[in-house]
């Protein structure tokens, strides 16, 4: 079955084999992990569980799209403007020139279009009615960052892809010719032809595979899309790690952060984020607008579809994070972003309790913050 995937070979794997991030048979993680992720103690949720989700891990009403493509119609006054368009899928504006970031439009989060996690709601825009895009980023190739059908959609265009060492054997066999895929290892950068644009994989905490027999065998990484005005940092999926800090040092400064916040669960806190952790992270990139993405369109873990959200309001004014939150499919200019207006609260779901807590009006405060909770770091 074709959306399962390829496995390199030849040239591909060779680079492959030499990447410090390969451990013989597969890549691996190599930074130490913080004491305190992961909750050894807690019981991994069946996969009966997980596949069969309902309210309130799912909304219990269609949820409010916005239709970005009058938004488009002129360019971002800032020079930077973000759509986020589901899950990690977001269409960026940078000084003149767009970036997509793992483009999922298919039903599910799944090699089968009649199993598996299913989608809340459509993307909020076709994909062949979005303006042209000059190149496709994807951090790995798990299914809902990694998705058969639009690759294969994609494929009729000319647009060139950036993404990680290995993941290029899938996008080949799919009919993306080989001369529009550039892979990357970490700390390695590429200028994408044509435009002012570099792109450069930075480290993540995960893991990869399309089937219990091809884990870890293609690499994963964070995403940093670089104009002449401004960077974006992308984490794709992965767990907090000091190493975000020598990101912001390297790679920095940022005008965005895209973090992933849901699809969280105590017994894997050392492979995603979750919001909590999304804002220690963020604390150590610098403290950038945060636009989180990773929730409300797969019922991808344990929690309430909307958990991620209300948490990220709770915290950030502690924290002094600037969170930026729009509507699926609504344009967003970090530098001119309004205060949150929690839409998610309008979406009725059985089971769930709306919080005591109302939408504010007022803007997110970013100062007098106390410092984030630190974990027990390993020492390198």
């Amino acid at each position: 079955m074709k959306s399962l995937g390829y496995r390199a070979e030849g040239a591909r794997l060779e680079r492959m084999h030499a990447s410090p991030r390969w451990a013989g048979e597969a890549f691996r993680n190599v930074h130490p992990i913080a004491a305190g992720l992961r909750d050894k103690d807690a019981a991994m949720p069946s996969v009966g569980a997980l596949l069969r989700p309902g309210p309130p891990r799912v909304p219990g009403a269609t949820l409010p799209l916005i239709d970005p493509r009058s938004g488009w119609l002129l360019p971002p006054q800032s020079g930077l403007r973000a759509t986020w368009l589901g899950h990690s899928t977001v269409l960026l504006e940078i000084d003149g020139w767009r970036v997509l970031t793992d483009p999922v439009w298919g039903p599910r989060a799944s090699p089968v279009s009649f199993f598996g996690p299913k989608r809340f709601h459509p993307a909020p825009v076709a994909l062949n009615a979005l303006p042209p895009v000059d190149v496709v980023v994807i951090s790995h190739d798990h299914y809902d960052h990694l998705d058969y059908p639009t690759i294969r959609a994609l494929a009729a265009t000319r647009v060139p892809f950036v993404t990680s060492l290995g993941v290029g054997a899938h996008l080949q066999g799919w009919g993306i010719a080989p001369e529009r895929i550039t892979e990357l290892d970490w700390w390695e950068s590429h200028t994408v032809p044509g435009t002012g644009l570099t792109i450069t994989a930075a480290p993540s905490q995960h893991f990869s595979g399309r089937t219990f027999k091809t884990r870890n065998a293609t690499l994963w990484s964070s995403l940093v899309m670089r104009g002449p005005r401004h960077g974006v940092f992308f984490s794709g999926d992965t767990g907090l790690s000091t190493e975000y800090q020598t990101i912001a040092q390297r790679l920095g400064p940022f005008d965005l952060a895209l973090l992933e916040v849901g699809a969280w669960y105590p017994a894997w806190g050392d492979m995603h984020l979750g919001p909590d952790n999304a804002l220690q992270a963020l604390r150590l990139l610098g403290n950038p607008p945060l636009l989180p993405v990773h929730w409300s369109t797969f019922a991808l873990a344990m929690h309430d579809w909307d958990q991620p959200a209300e948490r990220l309001l709770e915290l950030a004014p502690r924290l002094g994070a600037r969170l930026v939150m729009p509507r699926l499919g609504e344009p967003v200019e970090p530098a001119y972003a309004e205060d949150v207006a929690p839409w998610w609260r309008a979406v009725p779901t059985p089971g769930h309790h709306a919080p005591a807590t109302q939408a504010t009006e007022q803007p997110v405060p970013a100062a007098s913050a106390p410092a984030a909770r630190e974990l027990d770091w390993p020492q390198d």
